[in-house]
């Protein structure tokens, strides 16, 4: 009785919290601009070309040249902040707002040992995660196990993100998209470098909530093995929006209105139907198998009010191979209470990819 008790506490916490933010109307809700016109339809078309599997396994990473700059060093580790030019196509490039051509990293490596004898995990933001502080904390104790620790600055986030976006909120369903298509091409150029430019033996792809679901299509698509690590996350974003507690913070009336001006006798049902439509294309299950699925460890939280559980096993199911572990908890307290359950999943997962004699396309 007392951990069913405590299982439901998790929950309401989550729903609570889940209340304050996105009902008070403390924040525009996501999507308030609506759907994103043209902009929508070319990025649906894009993603679609990422299938049949053979083409999307073999879409080779660009090379990318980060430019750094010291931020504090000791005789035992190195935290350097980078920053590279979006290696996205131009077409890409020119529908992006100014602010997010630009991307950055931050960069927590230890000494003690060569490249070659470590491994990195490039860490993915969750969503509201606009600084690189929490990741960091997450993978500062990763250091002892020889694991270093690379935080790529999200696409309308942080300083990335465009002058007339309040907070985390996205102003049209197409940003979500475009998140999705440039961080999948970011971090695969992230780890392209950390494999081919630093020579590092092992390397892996991590991150929280939304971050996860990135980790995973990054993971499925990296034309080498990679270890790979999503955390708290659903299979889909259609869980998030129209399923979990995000579905309270999105702008429904503004979504009806941009669609009524192409048929007037627009339901919110229909737009509900649209949105899922639309947001099926971030479904994971549709990705390839990632070439060591066995380096891939998904960690759900037991009583998430933002992803349920049926979610985290849709994913381990289209992975045969993959492994999932469960913290008790929900989605706020397992961010807070469980970042040991993370690293030690991390650590596990690298200790099942064979170290890289060389990187080849």
């Amino acid at each position: 009785m007392v951990s069913v008790n405590l299982g439901m506490l998790h929950h309401v916490i989550d729903h609570i919290y889940g209340a304050f933010v996105h009902r008070t109307k403390l924040t525009a809700p996501f999507f308030s601009r609506g759907w994103g016109g043209n902009q929508l339809v070319h990025l649906e078309a894009m993603i679609n070309q990422l299938f049949p599997d053979a083409v999307a396994q073999n879409w080779p990473p660009k090379l990318i040249q980060p430019m750094w700059r010291t931020i504090w060093e000791t005789k035992n580790a190195c935290l350097r902040e980078g920053v590279f030019r979006t290696p996205c196509d131009q077409q890409l490039i020119d529908a992006l707002p100014p602010e997010s051509h630009n991307a950055r990293v931050a960069f927590l490596m230890p000494k003690s040992v060569p490249p070659h004898q470590m491994s990195c995990v490039v860490h993915l933001a969750g969503t509201g995660d606009h600084t690189f502080h929490r990741r960091l904390r997450l993978g500062g104790p990763l250091l002892k196990e020889n694991i270093a620790t690379m935080v790529l600055e999200s696409l309308y986030y942080g300083q990335r993100r465009p002058i007339l976006q309040r907070g985390a909120k996205l102003l049209c369903v197409s940003d979500l998209l475009m998140l999705g298509r440039v961080t999948i091409e970011e971090a695969r150029s992230l780890l392209y470098w950390l494999e081919a430019v630093e020579g590092f033996g092992k390397t892996g792809v991590c991150g929280l909530s939304m971050g996860g679901v990135h980790a995973a299509m990054v993971g499925s698509l990296h034309p080498t093995p990679v270890a790979t690590f999503p955390f708290l996350s659903p299979h889909s974003a259609v869980v998030a929006f129209c399923e979990g507690i995000l579905k309270h913070a999105t702008a429904w009336d503004a979504l009806r209105e941009d669609l009524a001006v192409q048929q007037a006798a627009m339901t919110l049902e229909k737009v509900r139907e649209r949105l899922r439509t639309v947001l099926s294309l971030t479904d994971v299950t549709r990705f390839p198998i990632p070439k060591n699925p066995e380096a891939t460890i998904f960690v759900g939280a037991t009583d998430d009010g933002y992803i349920p559980n049926y979610s985290v096993l849709e994913l381990q199911k289209a992975w045969p191979g993959s492994e999932v572990r469960w913290v008790t908890g929900g989605h706020e307290s397992s961010f807070i209470f469980h970042n040991n359950a993370f690293r030690k999943a991390i650590v596990d997962g690298f200790n099942r990819l064979p170290t890289k004699e060389s990187f080849t396309l």
